[in-house]
């Protein structure tokens, strides 16, 4: 059987179409779009080609310092060095730094609010707006570039591809070759720059005392971690080295600097603490031994780490746990080792492979344990050959996919325990029958997770629960078979979950259990989701920071639901319901980055996900705390005419500060100052930054990322309505030309995904990826129309066609479409939707399917590659929404399947898979081929080689518009087809 499936891999990619270089194709392209030369203002726009795509830029790592005087972004290019700006907003200063390459992965505006941290590679202020520090990257070497970038197909939660495969690690001796990246560190005042060569990361000490700069090891072989640490004393301009440090953390208040030493041979290892203010360096412990771990207590005034050395004959290092009390004045050392426990488990070990952490009121340190393990002996060189083979027994509690994808996870999994250090008592917290455990905010209580009796590949998420004393250990019941949770409030008094349509509260103190949502004057149940199974709510926003009650979403409006379990108060009063309006909180900064509580860790969760769809899983909510007596800012989104904005809420007073026919981007707030800098776009308008104060009085562009725009022919976008047979109103968007003319008809592009009506005010930027350009095919004189798909259980393919041609109808009627001339594009789960359309739908001159599944009965018993699962739960109960599987309704998988209607395909296709697709199967793109081939079926192939879901490598991408622009060229246009459409690429003429 095995060499039978290997010959007819041969076979396929033997007769597969296959590339010409895509220098080759996208010059011949141009060739056919010759753009005339730079114009006057005066003259016509150009049209924008593919060639253009590359000037787009996109903005990443927008920072403002606290006090709101200067901001830093990021101009990238996916292909050039990106720049940095760093602009005083009320005066003239702006520096402009060429940073290297860095890639312009994403859509538009976007990257992290706050810069991100100096390991992270974002730049990064002083908290006494002083201070900036950066990296600059080196050169980019020959051949390193391409990667994800763009091209890595961007899907929503639940989606095919949400969940791709990681780009395997360069060679340690690649790696050793990459240069080394420059920190610079620039005063914002006077410009000064200072510079340090060959650095990993770096960080401000709280309150602006020094910079703390991390070089990289440099030898990779080496058996010890430890490397150079600088400490840069900014107010006093000098460097002060720190060698072969390991682990480092700073005290809250940025007095004291705890570190580790991690040399070779062991030689001085130890925990040190540096005194900022005074320079006063101690060493609290040195052995030959390693330490790890290094962690403060919340207020600062303690530490823990662990110290340990591997055993001769044995996997596992045997830790001690250490703990130092009192530094702001005399510490007091505290040691613990498994030995001066009586119950701590035997054959087991303190592990570093756990995180060690201390509770809020410092009485106790969590740590994590594992088993002791001897090492496998050492085969003889004479021994004989063993087998290599994996055993896939139909009752493993997880595939043995998952289990290799999982295996070092696996390894290095580690059970909860604590130390109680007033009792020196050890606690254990979970084990084999209850693996994870989430913590609550103080550490006072825990809730485990047992879901042993409901392991499966396709049902959906259950688990019994109880609730632990971690200061004794014990435990009690709370609830079985439970599927989604919130997790704990904030002030670690309340868990919550969803249960029959309501929002629980288990009371922790109690373990009383109340329905708070049963007296509600409205419901909470997301009465939209189209998927199967248990209906989720529309989710928390936070909780109430006087400790009343928990704030949720509803379908349109905020509600507060008080604890005590009497009728939800709506905050917004009722405007949304009565606007079909939609209204969320809006954290700002620094209530986002909130401690967390620790969430679940369970196998189902983390691997599945992403394949639940939206509102599946069983992940805490959000547990940041929302105060209601002051001013609190909200997110508004009109459900049908898409318009958005913000609004505010004070008290009980509402009130409107923007909302206007665009979207809205990430607000990034100066923590002292009443200013802000937001995104606003339309399809028109590049998402560039604004400043504005809190109530966007007179907002000012910052940034002009993309002003090359103004030259080309760009279009506009509007909204229509239309109805599926059963009368559902449903919306989609339609890309005009700039140069459209009432009445007349023009050549349209169909693509869909779901929803994409709220995208309406979306900027379409253009890149280079695996899919259409918008920007570029509507320049180019075509329509780009977007529908939304309602779904039905069961019959999702069978939605799509329903919905897409109703969609085209209405487009034709209104005057806009030439119906000989609608082409359509899919991709992943749209892309089975466009296979399947192909086989069913006249109205289509074109259609391209890319990552598509065609058979459905196949498909269901394969892997996702990426994940080791397979796709049991995806089709029944996530985006696949059969509610079935073929072997209960074998005739609904054939039904929706593309490949079993082969005979009635009859629109030209063109197919686009890469062989390594980690989420569906390649060799479904093959069957679908050998199917239309067998009938006579006008289809051709793109196969790439080494690529996954979606396409990564830029040659490819750019490869893969240019055909795409050319197949819809011909079909839709009435251009010449080039010859690799006429005759295709025999496999020894292909050019690599």
């Amino acid at each position: 059987m095995k060499n039978s499936r290997s010959r007819l891999f041969l076979v396929c990619a033997a007769i597969l179409f296959v590339m010409v270089p895509a220098g080759g194709l996208l010059a011949g392209l141009q060739g056919q779009q010759q753009a005339p030369p730079a114009q006057s203002a005066a003259e016509a726009k150009r049209t924008l080609t593919i060639a253009d795509y590359g000037r787009w830029q996109s903005i990443a790592s927008v920072a403002l310092t606290e006090d709101g005087a200067w901001m830093c972004y990021i101009y990238r290019l996916r292909e050039g060095d990106a720049t940095l700006y760093v602009k005083q907003l009320d005066g003239e200063k702006l520096y402009t730094i060429s940073i290297g390459p860095q890639g312009a992965g994403g859509r538009g505006a976007g990257g992290a609010a706050g810069g991100g941290g100096g390991a992270a590679g974002g730049p990064q202020f002083s908290d006494d707006s002083k201070w900036i520090a950066y990296f600059v990257n080196p050169p980019e070497r020959a051949g390193a570039r391409g990667g994800a970038g763009r091209g890595a197909t961007t899907t929503a939660p639940g989606a095919r591809g949400a969940t791709p495969a990681a780009p395997a690690a360069a060679p340690a001796a690649a790696q050793a070759q990459t240069p080394a990246r420059r920190l610079e560190l620039l005063q914002l005042a006077s410009g000064e720059k200072t510079t340090w060569e060959n650095v990993a990361s770096f960080s401000f000490v709280e309150g602006s005392q020094a910079l703390i700069i991390k070089r990289p090891k440099l030898d990779r072989e080496a058996t010890h971690n430890g490397t150079d640490m600088i400490l840069r004393r900014l107010d006093r301009g000098m460097d002060e080295l720190f060698g072969s440090t390991g682990d480092y953390a700073v005290s809250k208040g940025g007095k004291i600097l705890a570190f580790t030493t991690d040399a070779a041979d062991m030689t001085g290892n130890g925990v040190s603490v540096y005194h900022l203010p005074t320079g006063i360096r101690r060493t609290l412990d040195s052995g030959k031994a390693l330490y790890d771990r290094l962690v403060w207590n919340d207020e600062g005034r303690a530490i823990a780490v662990l110290k340990g050395e591997k055993k001769t004959g044995f996997v596992e290092r045997e830790n001690a746990l250490l703990a130092f009390k009192g530094l702001d004045s005399e510490p007091e050392r505290l040691e613990f080792r498994p030995t001066d426990f009586a119950d701590f488990p035997k054959e087991m070990v303190i592990s570093e492979k756990g995180s060690v952490a201390w509770s809020a009121d410092a009485s106790k340190i969590f740590f994590g344990i594992k088993a002791q393990e001897k090492e496998p002996e050492r085969r003889r060189d004479d021994a004989p050959a063993v087998a290599n083979v994996d055993i896939w027994h139909w009752k493993d509690e997880r595939l043995q996919s998952v289990q290799m994808l999982r295996a070092t996870q696996d390894r290095n999994f580690t059970f909860q325990a604590v130390c109680v250090l007033g009792a020196k008592k050890f606690v254990r917290l979970t084990d084999d029958g209850m693996r994870n455990m989430q913590l609550s905010q103080n550490e006072a209580w825990g809730v485990g997770r047992d879901d042993r009796a409901y392991v499966s590949d396709w049902e959906e998420s259950r688990a019994d629960y109880y609730r632990v004393n971690t200061t004794t250990g014990e435990r009690a019941p709370m609830f079985k078979a439970q599927g989604q949770t919130f997790g704990f409030s904030p002030d670690s008094k309340h868990f919550l979950y969803w249960k029959e349509g309501h929002v629980w509260d288990y009371v922790l103190e109690t373990g009383e259990t109340r329905n708070l949502t049963q007296r509600s004057p409205v419901s909470f149940i997301n009465q939209e989701y189209d998927h199967p199974g248990i209906k989720p709510s529309h989710g928390i926003a936070g909780y109430a920071k006087d400790g009343s009650g928990v704030v949720l979403n509803h379908k349109y409006d905020v509600y507060l639901q008080p604890y005590d379990g009497s009728p939800a108060i709506n905050l917004t009063g009722g405007l949304g319901t009565r606007e079909e309006t939609r209204f969320r909180y809006q954290p700002l900064e620094g209530e986002a980055d909130q401690p967390s509580s620790t969430r679940w860790e369970d196998e189902d969760d983390l691997l599945d996900a992403a394949r639940q769809g939206p509102g599946g899983g069983g992940r805490g909510g959000p547990d940041r705390t929302i105060d209601l007596s002051k001013p609190v800012l909200l997110t508004a989104f009109g459900q049908w005419t898409k318009k958005a904005g913000y609004y505010e809420l004070n008290g009980k007073e509402l009130k409107k500060l923007v909302y206007e026919d665009k979207s809205f981007g990430r607000i990034t707030k100066a923590k002292k100052a009443d200013r802000l800098v937001f995104t606003q776009e339309t399809f028109a308008d590049f998402p560039n930054y604004y400043l504005a104060d809190m109530r966007f009085s007179s907002p000012r562009r910052v940034t002009d990322a993309n002003a090359q725009q103004a030259e080309y022919k760009w279009g506009h976008r509007i909204l229509f309505e239309f109805k599926n047979k059963k009368g559902v109103r449903l919306q989609g968007t339609l890309a005009i030309p700039d140069e459209h003319k009432e009445g007349q008809r023009l050549p349209m592009l169909v693509n869909f995904y779901e929803k994409n009506s709220q995208n309406l005010h979306s900027y379409t930027a253009p890149g280079y990826a695996s899919s259409p350009q918008f920007a570029g095919f509507v320049s180019e004189g075509y329509l780009v129309m977007q529908p939304d798909i309602h779904f039905n259980t069961r019959t999702s393919h069978s939605d799509m066609l329903e919905c897409v041609e109703a969609a085209v109808q209405k487009v034709i009627d209104m005057g806009y479409a030439d119906p000989k001339r609608v082409g359509l594009h899919g991709h992943s789960y749209s892309g089975q939707g466009s296979a399947y359309i192909s086989t069913q739908s006249k109205m289509f001159a074109a259609i391209v399917a890319g990552a598509a599944a065609s058979d459905l009965v196949s498909d269901f018993n394969q892997l996702w590659k990426s994940s080791g699962t397979n796709q049991h739960r995806y089709d029944i109960y996530g985006q696949g929404r059969f509610g079935t599987n073929p072997f209960d309704d074998l005739q609904l998988y054939i039904d929706q399947s593309a490949v079993f209607h082969a005979r009635t395909m009859n629109t030209p296709l063109l197919l686009l898979h890469g062989t390594d697709d980690g989420s569906v199967e390649w060799l479904q793109a093959v069957e679908f081929y050998n199917a239309l081939r067998f009938n006579k079926k006008n289809v051709i192939l793109l196969s790439y080689p080494g690529e996954a879901h979606g396409l990564r490598n830029l040659e490819n991408q750019k490869d893969f518009l240019v055909r795409i622009q050319q197949f819809y060229d011909h079909y839709l246009k009435d251009k010449p087809a080039p010859e690799w459409m006429t005759r295709g690429v025999p496999f020894i003429k292909k050019t690599k």
